[in-house]
């Protein structure tokens, strides 16, 4: 069976992969958190290139009311394995509390200044987002 996720005009097929039922959005402020998922695909991915973009991220996405997580990276290079997507330098991961706070950082001017600041090098931004539950 082949799982199909859609984002923008593209999709990602994961063979072996069952597809768990669709689930009804939640509410404005409640639980599960939304985990914000970011992979940017760069015109120069220099090592220089990619570090200017993590900084920006940390300076300008860290820190926002109701973020639980927050983490920005290089590709893991010695991870190539069939599975593995390989076609981002830099990925951005964010949890927040909830919806209304993703929205919230979303319409924030730090938010926008990154955006400003750095899509002059983005050859493709992928963005995934999903309602997540943690572990009890």
């Amino acid at each position: 069976m082949m799982v199909s996720s859609h984002v923008g005009s593209s999709a990602l097929s994961v063979p072996g992969v069952s597809a768990a039922p669709a689930q009804a959005p939640h509410a404005e402020n409640t639980r599960p958190m939304l985990a914000h998922n970011v992979f940017f695909t760069l015109n120069d991915n220099s090592d220089a290139a990619r570090n200017k973009l993590i900084e920006a991220c940390r300076r300008h996405l860290a820190g926002h009311p109701g973020t639980l997580f927050f983490a920005v990276g290089t590709i893991a290079a010695e991870l190539a394995r069939p599975v593995n997507d390989r076609q981002f330098d830099v990925a951005l991961h964010v949890v927040f509390d909830g919806k209304a706070t993703h929205d919230a950082y979303q319409e924030h001017p730090r938010h926008s200044r990154f955006i400003e600041e750095s899509k002059a090098n983005w050859k493709q931004v992928r963005v995934f987002d999903s309602y997540v539950e943690g572990a009890e």
